[in-house]
């Protein structure tokens, strides 16, 4: 029997005012309210600076166990070394985007995915940034991709193949391709639902189509692949958590899964393990709204965290991956081997395509939910 649950929002699967990272930390926009700087409406933005103490610095990030890491990695070092205090809220994407649009907004910092960094630009809510005054993105090794006019990539995550040890006898899936080996590897899968962008790349990969030649996505044969294995998919799950729960009580025997999600419930003895061949990366970045009333000590916090030192303090307590390359002289060979921007995991995974999907979202959104429920 196949499970689909209610959908969590109306629009597209990266509505602007949902970030995917709130599903993984459990917190929702219902605590904004409580958490945010007390600003009126007719509030000008010389006002807010000039009242504003220029010590503290309110970053927008989303929240549990990412925003305690961010407490502990950046934000309180950072305070230590410059005496600039960090307050952190948690607005959702269209309350950010609202607030920018009546020229108040609530935050100097914005820590959201890449994708909606550069949904931001377009809607011109962001302000273009000066890398000049990013010293430590100068040669630095940092992807182009992650270098663009309005954000900076901060960290690396991926969606990645998950499967149980036990459930296929001496043998192991090591692509799409396995997963797809209905055969081979028989069982229940789980995909992920409306949480994140349609996992089209995926079928793709199975059909072999190689890395390099994922984009333009081939949707219609994407979409066929699919069907070989929709009647063994018992589940779209909808929270990061969820595929370590369903392979851990043995609802499924494969999922894809958010890499890095996995490691706690391994390290309570669940025969689990993921495969990092065709892995789906995707970034976290920093922007500085249009308004922002603190903007000069907002560069001094993106080039604070950009320091390798910084990346890998972050990355031993989070499961995301440096941007930048010499982090990963700061961490011990265990430390790197399950983060996305590893050189190895490099190789054999690839990038989300950004502009792809934001031109292409509504539709294949609106087919994805078609196929699903059909």
């Amino acid at each position: 029997m196949r499970i689909i649950r209610k959908r969590l929002w109306g629009q597209s699967v990266r509505d602007v005012g949902i970030d995917r990272r709130t599903f993984l930390s459990g917190v929702g926009s219902t605590a904004v309210g409580a958490a945010a700087t007390t600003l009126t409406a007719c509030e000008s933005r010389d006002d807010r600076r000039a009242a504003k103490s220029s010590k503290t610095l309110v970053v927008r990030n989303f929240g549990g166990a990412y925003g305690e890491a961010n407490r502990e990695a950046v934000y309180d070092p950072f305070t230590r070394e410059t005496g600039i205090r960090i307050k952190v809220v948690n607005f959702a994407h269209d309350q950010m985007l609202a607030q920018i649009k009546e020229d108040r907004p609530r935050f100097d910092v914005m820590d959201i995915d890449m994708s909606n960094l550069v949904l931001f630009e377009h809607e011109d809510a962001s302000e273009p940034l000066d890398y000049g005054r990013l010293k430590n993105t100068r040669n630095a090794g940092i992807a182009q991709s992650l270098l663009t006019p309005n954000g900076v990539g901060k960290s690396y995550w991926a969606s990645v193949l998950a499967y149980r040890t036990d459930a296929f006898d001496t043998r192991k899936p090591e692509s799409w391709a396995d997963f797809w080996n209905l055969g081979a590897f028989p069982g229940d899968r789980a995909l992920q639902g409306e949480v994140d962008w349609p996992e089209l790349e995926f079928a793709l990969l199975a059909d072999g189509v190689p890395l390099d030649r994922l984009y333009p996505l081939d949707v219609n044969r994407a979409f066929k692949v699919l069907d070989e294995i929709k009647g063994s998919v018992r589940t779209f799950w909808e929270y990061g958590a969820e595929p370590g729960e369903l392979l851990s009580r043995g609802s499924v025997v494969a999922s894809s899964t958010w890499a890095g999600r996995l490691q706690q419930p391994i390290k309570r003895g669940a025969p689990l393990a993921y495969e990092w061949n065709g892995a789906r990366r995707q970034s976290n970045g920093y922007g500085i709204p249009k308004g922002s009333a603190n903007p000069d000590a907002a560069y001094r916090l993106i080039d604070f965290a950009l320091r390798p030192e910084v990346q890998a303090h972050m990355a031993r307590i989070y499961p995301d991956g440096p941007v930048v390359p010499a982090a990963y002289g700061y961490l011990t060979e265990s430390s790197a081997m399950n983060l996305a921007s590893t050189p190895g995991h490099l190789l054999s995974g690839f990038d989300l395509d950004i502009e792809w999907w934001l031109e292409n979202r509504d539709d294949v959104t609106r087919r994805w939910r078609e196929w699903v429920h059909a």
